[in-house]
């Protein structure tokens, strides 16, 4: 058994920590005749779950769902997000290799090719894109969904990965002159949901793509402010909401 102090010492958590679990419900310390808690074997291996899952980027609500399922395999999450760590690893460690190489390149110690630079361009996106939104799509999407989004992004060529690129700037010039003619079901606008569903399909799985799939992406941009701060910020204010009422009536 631990006190609150020993168990934070042994595990690198702050009492404040181990109390805010315990409110959360995540852990369930026994009390002394004094009131003290003190921790058991199940609240030292059910703090070690909460870390390991937190470390994968699992929200604490969603830890705490789990932990109270009455089937859950613990083992079973572990590999699943054990997967996803080693795809991480990769991609960071090819990364790293990319960053070292360009430094030498550029205090003339490698010859760096052209091939082995877009390569770290293409990896420096997916890292950038995990960084930014991977946890809400793997929750949203799932691991296997956004591994394999990652992996066509990695296996476009040079001339796919400028092609996707341009689109991208594309989008946001059509979406300007969409909105100027203030018609989402306008010429200019069934050109744009035109290009943001090929947008779309170049980055996702060939079987992932469907029109419920991409109004739902559309209102997903409405609901997070990263989102609306890009579109709002690159085509205007409300360029957002022209942008999914677009596709809503052209798809």
């Amino acid at each position: 058994m631990y006190t609150v102090g020993q168990l934070a010492a042994i595990s690198g958590v702050s009492t404040r920590a181990l109390r805010y679990y315990e409110e959360l419900g995540l852990l369930t310390p026994q009390r002394k005749a004094n009131g003290y808690r003190v921790y058991g074997p199940a609240d030292v291996d059910a703090l070690q779950q909460i870390l390991l899952f937190r470390s994968c980027g699992v929200e604490l609500e969603e830890i705490r769902r789990m932990l109270e399922a009455p089937r859950f395999d613990a083992t079973g999450a572990l590999r699943h997000h054990l997967k996803t760590l080693f795809a991480q690893k990769e991609e960071l460690e090819t990364l790293i290799a990319t960053v070292e190489k360009t430094i030498a390149s550029l205090e003339g110690r490698y010859d760096m090719t052209d091939k082995e630079r877009f390569e770290g361009l293409k990896r420096k996106a997916v890292e950038d894109n995990e960084r930014a939104y991977g946890r809400e799509a793997r929750e949203r999407y799932g691991d296997e969904a956004i591994d394999a989004a990652n992996k066509k992004l990695l296996a476009m060529d040079e001339g796919e990965w400028t092609d996707v690129q341009a689109l991208g700037e594309a989008i946001v010039e059509q979406l300007r002159a969409a909105m100027a003619t203030g018609d989402a079901h306008g010429a200019e606008a069934q050109e744009l949901a035109r290009m943001h569903a090929a947008w779309i399909k170049a980055h996702w799985p060939e079987d992932a793509y469907s029109r419920e799939a991409h109004l739902a992406l559309a209102e997903g941009y409405l609901a997070d402010e990263r989102f609306t701060a890009y579109y709002d910020g690159a085509a205007g204010k409300g360029a957002t909401q022209f942008l999914r009422d677009a596709l809503a009536a052209n798809l």
